[in-house]
């Protein structure tokens, strides 16, 4: 059997839909801890293996599954999870695949005094053509294969090392030798590179203050270097300097290198030595964040002549190369909607994430998925219901927090058994989940409903988005919200503001019409407030009002799945 250890994890979001309810929230959490306890079973007698067996070299990841919400938390809803004790679930407003979703080339960086010959190897090793160049963590520049190979072009260029700023113990790492005499941290700042191939006499009309001078293992050539103010005195084919010279140097400070290479071998290498800050690209950088969307940096990329693009985090420090190659390997999010099966509905960048299930109790919404999915939908009057069967046809008993969630998200769902859209099976489920939960019905419907009940002091945006679905039917995209509240004066105060903010949200969300559902649970009935050309002339005509009523007042109808969608769309087909 194959250790947990041993498995990646591979993330698995369980979401509702935008402008979460009760429902939406609390299956979203339900689902999750029973597809976790379903897991953990499945890893403990061994059938995960069974039914997921390993690939050689290609291990199969191990799901971790997170509750989400796609939206605001309403007051109803807080209410249930701060009963129960149960933290929010994540927020996600977007699955559209990012950067973090992509596997990164984790091309380890290097200071930007190290060598090109270091950044070379490490290309080499890692089989990149970039190297980021870090301090302390943080991304300072790029160097590619290209800046390497522009360090030979200048062959006319004696001085580059010195320009470069080059560290005299990079200059003998490089060719393979170590320093004999002064100070490893010292640079070559000043001077040129000069080979001590002529006699003596010869020498001094070439060799200047400063210089850099690789030689040969004669004594006569070093002492001439170091007389003529040579600052660092390269001694090939393994030379050691006698003495005198070494005696000399410490009094010239000259820095003495010794190699094995030939001077031929020797001058060929030494550019290698140079620090890359010399030839990075360090301005005008263009990076990328582990939470950008990578539809959003495709044309970036496709846009600029780099192979590589770094990944940094936002206080800058370096993570990762991306290249274009890895968009062709991207990861969808992986995702499985609870109470919600239309686009509109769903989370921004659903059409980009891999759906793996749905679990629903609406109509049908057109919904299309890459591949064959889970697809859980039966007409009840709450999601939480279908879950509840779910736990037990897996044979998980739901602990008291879960069983008081699934309970809250009926009674609300089905307005406590009142809403058509209720069921014998949601009413069973919620007494025997109630009793699990150690709740009484009456008495948690009276808290919920009064804790959404309060409208008081909220902004017309807060209340309109606060149960908010958009349709589209007929080429006509309309909005529907609802408040519910068991007093009828506080739906008085709020209608003249609430009235005059629909055009608002028809212009932010694009729609032809929208529609406010003001719904008063204890007479059973619903104002329905209308936006846009025509709205409310269907409206009336959806439900059989008379022109010249200056109310539409809608009599024993509160579901907005069940009564008030069903006719108006009839309507539209007319």
């Amino acid at each position: 059997m194959t250790s947990e250890g041993t498995r990646t994890r591979e993330k698995i979001y369980i979401i509702g839909h935008k402008n979460p309810d009760t429902d939406s929230i609390c299956s979203a959490i339900a689902y999750t801890e029973l597809k976790k306890a379903v897991l953990e079973r499945k890893l403990a007698d061994g059938t995960f293996e069974a039914e997921n067996p390993l690939q050689e070299g290609m291990p199969v990841p191990i799901p971790e599954y997170i509750a989400c919400r796609a939206g605001i938390v309403n007051e109803e809803t807080k209410y249930v999870l701060e009963y129960f004790d149960v933290e929010p679930p994540q927020y996600q407003d977007n699955v559209q695949p990012q950067i973090a979703d992509m596997d990164l080339n984790l091309v380890p960086g290097i200071e930007g005094r190290a060598s090109i010959k270091q950044a070379w190897e490490l290309m080499q090793e890692e089989h990149a053509k970039s190297v980021p160049v870090l301090a302390e963590g943080k991304l300072k520049g790029i160097v590619t294969i290209t800046d390497i190979a522009q360090s030979y072009m200048d062959k006319s260029d004696s001085s580059v090392l010195s320009r470069a700023g080059t560290r005299f113990a990079s200059i003998a790492e490089t060719l393979n030798g170590h320093i004999v005499c002064g100070g490893s941290d010292e640079v070559f700042e000043d001077g040129k590179v000069t080979i001590a191939a002529s006699s003596p006499d010869v020498m001094e009309e070439v060799i200047e203050p400063s210089d850099l001078v690789i030689a040969g293992n004669r004594f006569e050539t070093h002492f001439t270097a170091i007389e003529l103010g040579a600052r660092c005195l390269v001694m090939c084919q393994g030379a050691t300097p006698t003495k005198t010279i070494k005696k000399l140097a410490e009094e010239r400070g000259c820095i003495i290198i010794n190699t094995p290479y030939d001077t031929f071998t020797a001058a060929r290498l030494i550019n290698q030595s140079m620090p890359v800050q010399f030839f990075m690209t360090g301005e005008n950088l263009v990076t990328f964040q582990m939470g950008d969307a990578v539809e959003d940096i495709e044309n970036i990329m496709k846009t600029n002549r780099f192979h590589n693009f770094p990944v940094v985090e936002k206080c800058g420090n370096y993570v990762g190369l991306i290249s274009r190659r890895r968009l062709l390997n991207m990861n969808r999010k992986k995702v499985i909607l609870v109470d919600h099966n239309e686009i509109s509905q769903a989370v921004d960048g659903i059409q980009k994430a891999d759906i793996l299930e749905i679990v629903d109790h609406h109509r049908l919404g057109g919904f299309e998925t890459l591949e064959p999915v889970f697809f859980r939908n039966q007409p009840v009057g709450c999601t939480a219901t279908i879950i509840t069967q779910l736990y037990d046809e897996k044979g998980v008993v739901p602990d008291r927090k879960i069983a008081g969630l699934l309970a809250s998200a009926i009674i609300s769902d089905t307005l406590m058994f009142r809403s058509p859209t209720c069921t014998a099976l949601d009413r069973a489920t919620c007494e025997r989940l109630a009793d699990m939960a150690g709740i009484n019905i009456t008495e948690m419907a009276n808290n919920m409903f009064q804790a959404a009940s309060s409208l008081q002091g909220k902004t017309p945006e807060e209340i309109c988005y606060q149960d908010f679905k958009i349709f589209n039917n007929e080429g006509r995209s309309f909005g529907v919200s609802q408040v519910t509240s068991m007093d009828s004066r506080e739906l008085d105060s709020i209608r003249e503001k609430v009235e005059a903010y629909l055009p608002q949200v028809m212009e932010q969300q694009d729609l032809d019409m929208m529609f406010m559902m003001m719904t008063n649970i204890v007479d059973t009935s619903t104002e329905l407030l209308c936006c846009g050309l025509h709205a409310d002339l269907l409206a009336k005509e959806a439900f059989d009002i008379a022109d010249g009523d200056e109310h539409i007042i809608l009599k024993d109808i509160v579901s907005r799945k069940k009564q008030f969608l069903p006719a108006f769309v009839e309507a539209l087909h007319q």
